[in-house]
C-alpha cells in the first residue's frame, strides 16, 4: 500500500481508504472482519457519513483497541431521526449525533470532521455564516476534531469552499464518468499524463477545482470511485465499456490534488481487488486505452445508491430498491436470489407515494419516482 499526504492536514493516508456505506448491511462479525482485513492490506482511513446507530456500533467494536491505527472520516450534520438518516443544520440535532458518534466508536476524537453534504449555495451560506461553522470549529479547538473538511458532489460549491480557507480536506465523487462530457478525437489527449489538455474533454469546472485543491493544498479523498459499481459492466456503463476497479483506481489517484478513493466493501475479496492497485503492472492501470474507442458521453440520472435520497416518509431503502432493481434488470429473467432480497424488504418500491422529496435531495437527477413504478412492476 502507498501512502499519500492529505494536503495541509499533513496525515499520511492509504491511497485505498474504506468508505462505510455498506458496512450498514452487514452483521457485526461480518464488519469486523472487512475492517481487519482492510488493516491488514495497509488500508488506514475509514469514512462513515451514515448515521444508523447499529453500523456506528459495529464499526466502533471493530476498531476496539486498534483505534490508534485508523483516520476517521466522520461527518457532522448526518443524524438519525424517527429510524431514519436526516441531513441536519440544527446545532442540537448536530451534536447529538456527533455524540452518538464518539461513543459508538469508541474514542474522544474525529480526525476528520466533515460538514456534511454541502452541495447548495444556500447551504453553503448558511453554514458559514451561522452557528454550524461556529459549532465545528469549536469541536476543532477543543481537539475533539482534529482538523476541518466538508463532502460535496457540486464543484461550484467545492471551489467555494477551498477558496474561503476554511476546510484542509474535501471528499468529493471523482471517476471518469463524472468527469468527461460529449467530446470527439484521441482520448488518449484527453487522459495523457498533462492534464491541462483535457480541458475540452473534461469538464472545465472539474479541471479548474482540481487545480485549485492543488494550489490551496486542499486534498481530496474520493468517493463514487466505481460510480456505484456500474464501470464494471459495459451494459450499465455511460461509455459503454467495462473498467476494473484498478483502472478506475488509477483515474482517481492521476487527479491533481487527489490523495485516496474511499471504496465500499462487500467482501474480503473487494478488498484484495483494490489492494491490487499497488502492485499492478503499467497495462492492467492503463484505462485511456479502454475509453479510446468507447462511445462516450455525460454521466446523468444514473443511481449511485449513495444514499442521499434518504429520508423516505414511508421508510424505502431507495438505495437497495434502486440497486436490485439495476441487477435485475442486466438478467433475461429476475433472479430467484435478487426476488428473495427484495421480497424481504420491510417496505419496497410498491409503497412510493410518488411525493418525489428524494429526488430534491438526489445529487445526479435520478427520476427516482419513475423507477419505483418500474421496480414495483418488474418485481409485482
Amino acid at each position: 500500500m502507498n501512502y499519500r499526504r492529505l494536503g495541509k492536514t499533513g496525515l499520511m493516508i492509504s491511497e485505498i481508504g474504506l468508505g462505510g456505506e455498506w458496512l450498514e448491511r452487514h452483521t457485526p462479525e461480518e464488519c469486523r472482519k472487512i475492517i481487519e482485513h482492510c488493516e491488514k492490506r495497509g488500508i488506514n482511513i475509514l469514512d462513515c457519513w451514515m448515521s444508523e446507530p447499529k453500523v456506528r456500533s459495529n464499526i466502533g467494536a471493530a476498531i476496539q483497541g486498534r483505534r490508534e491505527k485508523w483516520y476517521i472520516q466522520g461527518h457532522i450534520g448526518s443524524t438519525w431521526q424517527n429510524g431514519q438518516y436526516v441531513r441536519s443544520r440544527n446545532i442540537d440535532e448536530a451534536k447529538i449525533a456527533f455524540e452518538d458518534m464518539l461513543e459508538r466508536f469508541g474514542t474522544d476524537y474525529i480526525d476528520l470532521g466533515m460538514i456534511h453534504y454541502v452541495d447548495d449555495e444556500d447551504d453553503w451560506n448558511a453554514i458559514i455564516t451561522g452557528p454550524f461553522l461556529a459549532y465545528v470549529r469549536e469541536l476543532k479547538a477543543q481537539g475533539r476534531i482534529r482538523h476541518i473538511g466538508m463532502s460535496t458532489h457540486n464543484p461550484a460549491i467545492a471551489k467555494l469552499a477551498v477558496e474561503s480557507g476554511i476546510i484542509e480536506m474535501m471528499l468529493f465523487s471523482v471517476n471518469p464518468a463524472f468527469d468527461m462530457l460529449p467530446v470527439n478525437g484521441d482520448a488518449e489527449v484527453y487522459f495523457g499524463d498533462d492534464f491541462s489538455t483535457a480541458v475540452d474533454g473534461i469538464s472545465p469546472e472539474r479541471v479548474e477545482l482540481y487545480k485549485l485543491c492543488e494550489q490551496h493544498d486542499v486534498g481530496i479523498t474520493v468517493m463514487k470511485g466505481y460510480a456505484g459499481g456500474r464501470l464494471f459492466d459495459e451494459k450499465r456503463s455511460p461509455f459503454g465499456v467495462a473498467l476494473t476497479p484498478v483502472q478506475c483506481l488509477h483515474y482517481c489517484l492521476t487527479r491533481p490534488a487527489v490523495c485516496a478513493v474511499m471504496v465500499g466493501f462487500d467482501s474480503i475479496e473487494q478488498i484484495d481487488e483494490a489492494a491490487a492497485y499497488g502492485s499492478a503492472s503499467a497495462e492492467e492501470l492503463d484505462y485511456a486505452s479502454v475509453l479510446a474507442g468507447a462511445p462516450r458521453h455525460a454521466y446523468a440520472g444514473q443511481c449511485t445508491y449513495c444514499g442521499h435520497c434518504k429520508p423516505c416518509p414511508v421508510d424505502i431503502d431507495i438505495a437497495m430498491v434502486n440497486k436490485l432493481y439495476d441487477l435485475a434488470v442486466m438478467q433475461p429473467e429476475v433472479p430467484a436470489s435478487i426476488r428473495d432480497h427484495y421480497r424481504v424488504l420491510k417496505t419496497n418500491a410498491s409503497d412510493c407515494i410518488g411525493c418525489r422529496s428524494c429526488e430534491r435531495r438526489c445529487p445526479f437527477g435520478v427520476k427516482i419516482a419513475e423507477r419505483m413504478v418500474k421496480a414495483a412492476e418488474l418485481f409485482g
